[in-house]
């Protein structure tokens, strides 16, 4: 087995499946000491771009995947403008939900283009297709998945990734991850997905918050068989350097629209539940995934105003104003449960209907139950109680596939 090598910057190239790499990189620190963008999978080169070197390489990046600028460590370069540089082939781009600048909505269709600069041609993996079809890995040696993800189950990346490794197992193309750190890497909580209610918010029967990078799912998708022929996929993870899960993480360029913050990513797994009711969570507003908030019902004390934006096309209550609870990172550590009853609580007293997308709200809790649990009463820690069985059970399923 060739050990993987953490992340690049870019999207997936297979190689084969390894789990030595965590005696090489573990690197014991202090709480309050982070790891930098110069750590990350992607800024590695010594460790993979031998392996680019005479290949023809397709790439799933999008705005996150930057890494330091050579000239100038303070600032950041995209990926591919750097392999570019250093001479490596690559022949398409494939980007996720919210394009390859990062600047859709969610939600948002988004078509085919090619690069104006580069005119390299890049495909959506988030449109007509969310799975790499054959015109889009025609002549692809290779292919570098490169994408900062949050941690959270219903966050798209992961199940781009998911498509990635299996169209590139079903072509015989190998896959290659450049891994990057999980900014809620330290929690594991939530329920754990019911298969019953698999879509693409959730595909994988793992927890909300799950602890894990997109390096360390790709080998246990693989390991765990979740992908048709999983087991002829080429899969080598390039690992971030002297990480660990408690080692805090500041995202040098937001991973998506409506998180522009490292606040907005602690927030999100609790928040975004709240999807699936008439709650707003700040889209079209300038504290997205930072506050909830309703025009009638009211959550907190403050007020703001909602109206579309690039990044939030149709927002929740557009044109209306909200009387908000602004929210700090502390008043969600892994996921709150206390937010949802409180909210739902509220609801009841004015005689307002709380869950207005009741499927969509079981599609991203991966379980009918909580919703069931918040309407019959059961307290935050009740609820919170429930998962804990079967997040012990996921923590020994995902042990040979941690590297940190």
């Amino acid at each position: 087995m060739r050990t993987p090598i953490k992340t690049l910057r870019l999207p997936a190239i297979a190689l084969t499946l390894v789990l030595l790499l965590q005696l090489v990189f573990t690197g014991v620190a202090s709480g309050n000491e982070r790891v930098t963008l110069q750590d990350v999978g992607a800024a590695q080169f010594p460790r993979y771009l031998s392996q680019l070197k005479g290949k023809k390489v397709a790439m799933v990046v999008n705005q996150s995947a930057v890494v330091p600028d050579s000239e100038n460590a303070e600032e950041y370069v995209h990926l591919v403008d750097t392999l570019l540089n250093k001479q490596v082939n690559i022949i398409s781009i494939m980007s996720p939900e919210h394009g390859f600048r990062g600047d859709k909505g969610a939600g948002v269709t988004i078509s085919d283009e090619r690069d104006p600069i580069t005119h390299i041609p890049i495909y959506s993996l988030y449109g007509h297709n969310k799975k790499p079809t054959s015109a889009m890995l025609k002549n692809v040696d290779l292919i570098v998945f490169d994408l900062q993800d949050v941690g959270v189950r219903f966050y798209t990346y992961l199940s781009t990734l998911h498509y990635v490794m299996e169209a590139a197992a079903e072509h015989d193309i190998p896959v290659m991850v450049l891994d990057r750190p999980n900014p809620n890497g330290q929690y594991v909580d939530g329920p754990v997905l019911d298969l019953n209610y698999r879509s693409f918010v959730g595909m994988h029967p793992i927890p909300v918050l799950h602890g894990m990078t997109l390096g360390e799912l790709a080998l246990m998708i693989k390991g765990e068989g979740w992908i048709e022929n999983a087991d002829q996929l080429q899969l080598t993870i390039i690992p971030v350097r002297h990480y660990h899960k408690q080692k805090a993480y500041r995202l040098p360029v937001p991973p998506s629209p409506n998180l522009p913050n490292d606040t907005a990513v602690s927030l999100y797994p609790t928040l975004c539940l709240f999807e699936g009711t008439d709650v707003s969570i700040g889209r079209g507003t300038p504290l997205p995934f930072q506050i909830i908030g309703h025009p009638d019902v009211a959550l907190g004390k403050d007020t703001i105003n909602v109206s579309s934006s690039t990044a939030a096309l149709n927002p929740k209550h557009n044109n209306a104003t909200l009387r908000i609870q602004k929210l700090s990172a502390e008043d969600a550590l892994g996921l709150s449960p206390t937010w949802w009853v409180r909210s739902y609580n509220a609801f009841q007293q004015t005689h307002t209907p709380f869950f207005t997308r009741p499927q969509f709200f079981d599609k991203l809790a991966g379980t009918s139950l909580l919703r069931q649990q918040i309407k019959d009463g059961f307290t935050g820690e009740q609820i919170k109680a429930s998962w804990q069985a079967d997040l012990a059970a996921f923590k020994k399923q995902r042990a040979p596939y941690l590297l940190y």
